[in-house]
């Protein structure tokens, strides 16, 4: 079980609490452990949009394996943000020392500045305190034009809305893309992987679509891309004819189901290859039954990215 622990801030965006939120939600929904919890220097906290929220003043036992994110807050600039007392920042402190990952939302990374965290660190926030952020903790390495940056358990997003992308990221790097790709359909929101490569997971990078009968075939060749699916087996599943398929998915994707399907074993195979796996070991296991068919992938991609090159 993974706790996820926000700590709330006079002023807190509910954008920047509730993207997130609602991603770890959506992911414990579906069988995945997470649970949540608030907690503030005070009970009651008011939102910057006028809500008032309850949490707890007392921080919750925490182990390496779970995650603290802080939500920004309403501020003109970050010298009008909220005094932070001494013990959440060492309770993020101790967090990160003692192997978790803490997180940030918008202008929630000056908490993590204040703590330390950000020393040596590349990071990121809202573009309209970037140029802020970096004077107040110069050993900061303030990244701009990003969605968010990872650096050593440490992981800030620009603004709000970006919060929901930092949380899929997470959920993809712990549980999968496919499991990403289904809470982001879920939430009907555009999938992105991380902040310096966007979508660069064929699982996300072909789900910014909302048809549902398209979707549910993704889901079936993500769970099943290293085994045969032929399309009238595909088809089938969903309830429509073959003809009625191609047109659905090719629209809705930009490939046919046997090219997503090809994407994704090309895509796994890269994987394997990079961490030593020979080349047809990785044919082998992804489902190639002739490790030919992976190398003329393999080429037919080398040749795009050099006519993109040129």
């Amino acid at each position: 079980m993974s706790l996820v622990v926000f700590f709330l801030v006079p002023g807190v965006h509910l954008l920047d609490l509730a993207g997130p939120a609602q991603v770890f939600s959506t992911a414990a929904g579906f069988g995945h452990p997470y649970t949540l919890a608030y907690v503030a220097e005070r009970p009651r906290v008011l939102t910057a949009q006028g809500l008032p929220l309850e949490a707890e003043p007392d921080w919750p036992e925490l182990k390496p394996e779970d995650l603290v994110v802080v939500p920004g807050w309403r501020a003109r600039s970050l010298d009008d943000a909220p005094a932070i007392g001494a013990a959440p920042l060492q309770a993020l402190r101790d967090h990160h020392a003692r192997g978790g990952t803490v997180a940030s939302v918008c202008a929630g990374a000056e908490a993590l500045g204040q703590a330390g965290l950000l020393d040596g660190r590349r990071c990121t926030t809202h573009h309209d305190v970037q140029d802020e952020l970096a004077l107040r903790h110069p050993r900061a390495v303030v990244v701009r034009d990003m969605l968010f940056t990872t650096d050593d358990r440490v992981i800030t997003s620009a603004g709000i809305a970006s919060g929901i992308d930092l949380a899929l990221h997470l959920v993809a790097t712990r549980h999968g893309t496919s499991v990403a790709a289904r809470v982001a359909r879920e939430m009907v929101v555009y999938a992105r992987r991380n902040g310096h490569e966007p979508q660069s997971s064929a699982m996300l990078r072909h789900r910014s679509h909302l048809d549902d009968t398209v979707h549910r075939v993704q889901d079936l060749i993500d769970a099943r891309f290293d085994e045969p699916l032929p399309l009238p087996a595909l088809a089938s599943a969903v309830g429509v004819s073959e003809r009625t398929l191609t047109r659905l998915f090719t629209r809705a994707t930009g490939l046919t189901p046997l090219r997503y399907q090809q994407t994704l074993r090309l895509e796994r195979a890269q994987h394997l290859i990079s961490h030593g796996a020979t080349i047809d070991a990785a044919a082998r296991s992804v489902g190639f039954e002739d490790p030919r068919m992976l190398r003329r992938l393999r080429a037919r991609g080398s040749m795009r990215s050099v006519d993109t090159a040129s």
